[in-house]
């Protein structure tokens, strides 16, 4: 076996599938792209919908990547078997509608037997396949397979929902019986059986059929390969690891976290090795989560990097470890990742102070947790039962990360068992609830093929003309499907060039006419997107016929043209305005560009204050005034990145880029159109900031004439403001507003001083009228005072004279009734509690209340009511034993 480390496997796969003509992808962010079925990313192929269900066509129909992928269904298995992750590696190979089984089984064969690449003994492969795939199983047998190491199997066929699927043969290493779980004559000894001997370690899915939507499979148009390898496991077989967590993928955050403990070493215990693992595991699950702009939070994605780390503390406490420390493997798992991650290393402070963070609000969550199980630990003996259920210990494992392991270890020392079956049960719900939540999760979508076909050239000429007065019809797609002529309302229609912009990278698309050679209107363009070939598609709105060979005249409405590509140049303004203010850290997590306002989404871990948007703004507008110009290059992407652009980490970029610069100060990759010059945007006003999400800020602005009507009518807003406060310049309303409140402040303090003379007043009559009441004095009354504290005041004073054993007071305050229930010490050790009493007479306000024996209020919405609740205290007094 060769000495590979997990850098050098990974690079093999890659470099094997590049010399067959693959274009290497990079990995996508873990958080997808336009992609609402999805959480995370949890394959390689889910990165590629597009081009398999036929909306894109790409540039090279063979592809290979090496893809982060997350998946979380099974986190309770982590740490306790070899193979599971949340956040694994897979490496694939596609093709969409070019090679197919011949060359995809050939090509696995060689790369997995080859001396030139992985050079593994054939006699240690075993492959299955769909019983009914002849085809797979005679071209198995072509390249080298031994026949006996060909197994049928009937859950061979790949099919998640309405799309792509077909029949899919699985590769397995065979590890000796040295590692296997099992005896070697066990029923589930053999490849595809529940045993460790035989590892899966890559599955290619022949995708020929497309799962319709009525249930129904049919041939697809075009026939593709999509493969699965997890790097995991197959570093595992080149390093002869027991599992994967003995490989160089995962060690270095193991012995890191061995110094971080109390002198516990992995491999001493079984129990303290699901510690280890798990927290090695969740280390770099969240570290690339939180890379990729996921932050904690109660709900979606933040909730799984919440609950990662909570599971991870927990874990850290039974090996000893006191505090945070989760955030000091960050780096390390940067170092282990850089050769294909180097932005992971790069972000690794940002990164760690977020986990810290995290983990350090999670201590005090942890001690809440510990609270409440002693709670139940009390509760449970106080009804002499033995056993704590299913439902606590659910809510303990997913509101307070406590494993159910680690609750049944707390409650054992007092003789207390875990309803274990209805914990299982409460789990069960769970996943039941996450499976209905991910039912069309993989679905790549039924593949169509109306503009598959469509290739004729079309060049947008709109970065440098807004008409084009030759423009020929090439495609008509009416009523789904193509044509050469229609009379319809509505039609999308390709022409040889256009001026109309696609939207694109969060910039609306261009609107505007259709004319005829007369200069007569033909169409209003609505829409314009990409075909799956890359032409634009412009949706029409049709006053006439048309028909494929027509010239005719395309004209953009120049002034809606102008306001979007001003705010688009803005958005780069902002973009590196926030950089610079926030740090680095700081990626733009989308954009809206529209004519009359931007919106622009960014990354930010903490809030963002007035004074800081007040810097942004005033960066923006610094450009703008310095009157910069504004250039494009088109370059390749090598060297555009040499330049210093920034890369969207969610685009896909070609072969060519463009290099859209402002100066020196922002240097971007943008397809996008721009102003020539910064001063052309005029003036940048920011309209609102707030939260979407955690982790995730929203700007809105304005610029230009839009910016000066929203400073006009705050400016006419602060114009009236000085002619109510009669003030000569706008300059002084501040100065006015603030001695209005002084003056209200004043009056105020004296409209309580003669409220509290009057409420004093009024408690001298009400005071001298002492009830005796089955042997306790009573005071009520309803008096005339402006707010709960003024009644909490009377009762002070009350209790300070000792005027009676009770006091019961009302007040109407605006609409509503309040009352107060005061009682001495001496009556409340004869069992009067004014928590009992305010809950007997609240009803007769329409409301209700608490508090505790010697003090309780109540409020209600019926002020009527205030004299009966008065008449009720004594009743209840009366009958009081």
């Amino acid at each position: 076996m060769k000495d590979l480390s997990s850098s050098e496997i990974r690079q093999m796969y890659l470099d094997f599938f590049k010399s067959k003509g693959h274009t290497i992808m990079p990995s996508a962010s873990l958080v997808p792209v336009d992609d609402p079925t999805l959480l995370w990313i949890n394959s390689g192929v889910a990165t590629m919908k597009n081009y398999f269900n036929g909306s894109v066509v790409p540039k090279n129909p063979r592809m290979t990547s090496s893809q982060k992928s997350i998946r979380t269904n099974d986190i309770e298995n982590v740490g306790r078997t070899a193979r599971h992750h949340t956040l694994f590696e897979m490496l694939g190979n596609f093709s969409v509608g070019d090679y197919f089984k011949n060359e995809a089984i050939a090509w696995a064969w060689e790369l997995l037997t080859s001396d030139k690449w992985f050079g593994w003994d054939p006699e240690k492969l075993y492959i299955t396949v769909y019983p009914d795939d002849d085809a797979a199983k005679k071209r198995w047998e072509e390249v080298g397979v031994i026949p006996d190491h060909i197994v049928e199997a009937d859950d061979n066929f790949w099919d998640i929902g309405e799309g792509p699927s077909g029949p899919d043969s699985e590769i397995f290493y065979d590890r000796g019986q040295s590692f296997n779980n099992l005896a070697e004559d066990d029923p589930e000894s053999y490849p595809g059986g529940e045993n460790e001997r035989y590892l899966e370690i890559w599955n290619i899915v022949f995708s020929q059929f497309n799962h319709e939507p009525d249930g129904s499979y049919k041939p697809l148009p075009r026939k593709n390969i999509d493969t699965g390898m997890g790097l995991e496991r197959v570093v595992s077989v080149f390093q002869n690891a027991k599992t994967n967590f003995e490989t160089d993928l995962f060690l270095p955050m193991i012995h890191a976290t061995e110094s971080y403990s109390d002198g516990k070493k992995y491999g001493q215990d079984p129990k303290l090795d699901v510690s280890f693992k798990v927290i090695a595991d969740h280390s770099r699950a969240i570290t690339f989560a939180i890379g990729d702009g996921a932050l904690p939070s109660n709900e979606g994605r933040g909730y799984v990097i919440r609950r990662l780390i909570r599971r991870a503390v927990v874990n850290g406490q039974k090996l000893g470890i006191k505090g945070a420390f989760l955030y000091k493997l960050v780096p390390v798992v940067g170092e282990v990742m850089k050769a294909y991650y180097p932005e992971v290393l790069q972000n690794s402070d940002y990164i760690a102070q977020v986990v810290k963070s995290e983990e350090d609000r999670f201590n005090v969550t942890l001690a809440d947790g510990l609270n409440l199980l002693n709670n139940l630990i009390a509760d449970t003996k106080k009804k002499g039962e033995s056993e704590i259920n299913g439902a606590d210990a659910f809510k303990l494992y997913d509101t307070y990360g406590f494993p159910v392991e680690l609750t049944r270890e707390y409650t054992f020392d007092e003789h207390i068992t875990v309803d274990e079956d209805g914990f299982k049960a409460e789990m069960k719900k769970q996943r039941d609830r996450a499976r209905k939540a991910r039912n069309s999760d993989n679905s790549m979508g039924v593949q169509t093929d109306v503009l598959i076909g469509v290739k004729s050239p079309s060049e947008y000429v709109g970065y440098t003309q807004l008409e084009v007065n030759d423009a020929k019809i090439t495609d008509i797609v009416a009523d789904g499907k193509l044509t050469d002529a229609t009379e319809g309302e509505l039609a999308q229609v390709i022409f040889d060039k256009t001026p109309f912009y696609a939207e694109m990278g969060g910039q609306v698309a261009d609107k505007g006419d259709v004319l005829d050679e007369n200069g007569n209107l033909i169409a209003t363009v609505e829409d314009v997107q990409h075909a799956p070939n890359g032409q634009n598609l412009h949706t029409l709105k049709l006053h006439h016929g048309i028909k494929v060979g027509d010239q005719v005249t395309l004209k953009v409405d120049a002034h809606f043209h102008s306001k979007v590509k001003k705010n688009h140049t803005a958005t780069h303004l902002l973009d590196q305005a926030l950089r610079n203010v926030f740090g680095e850290h700081t990626q733009q997590a989308g954009s809206l560009v529209e004519p009359n306002y931007l919106r622009f989404d960014f990354t930010h871990f903490g809030q963002v204050t007035d004074e800081d948007l007040a810097k942004v703004e005033a960066i923006v507008n610094e450009k703008i005034f310095e009157e910069i110009p504004v250039t494009t290059k088109v370059t390749d992407q090598a060297t555009g990145k040499k330049m210093g652009a920034i890369a969207l980490f969610s685009d896909k970029y070609g072969d060519k880029v463009r290099v859209v610069s402002v100066g020196d100060f922002s240097i971007e990759f943008c397809g996008g159109t721009h102003v020539k010059n910064t001063n052309e945007l005029g003036l940048f006003k920011i309209t609102s900031e707030t939260g979407i999400g955690a982790g995730t800020r929203r700007i809105e602005a304005v610029t230009a004439g839009d910016a000066y009507e929203y400073l006009e009518k705050h400016d006419q807003v602060l114009t009236n403001a000085a002619a109510t406060l009669k003030s000569q310049q706008v300059e002084e309303v501040p100065d006015k507003i603030q001695q209005l409140q002084e003056q209200i402040k004043t009056l105020s303090n004296k409209a309580e001083s003669l409220e509290a003379k009057l409420a004093s007043q009024q408690a001298g009559a009400i005071f001298d009228n002492v009830q005796d009441v089955n042997g306790k004095q009573l005071i009520t009354g309803v008096v005339q005072v402006s707010s709960m504290d003024q009644l909490r005041q009377l009762a002070d004073t009350w209790r300070q004279k000792q005027l009676s054993d009770v006091l019961v007071l009302g007040a109407q305050v605006g609409e509503k009734a309040n009352l107060i229930v005061a009682v001495n010490d001496d009556t409340i050790k004869a069992g009067v509690k004014a928590g009992d009493l305010i809950k007997a007479i609240s009803p007769k306000i329409n409301g209700g209340g608490g508090g505790r024996p010697n003090l309780a209020q109540a409020g209600g919405k019926n002020p009527a009511g205030l004299q009966d609740a008065m008449a009720e205290a004594a009743k209840w007094l009366s009958n009081l034993n």
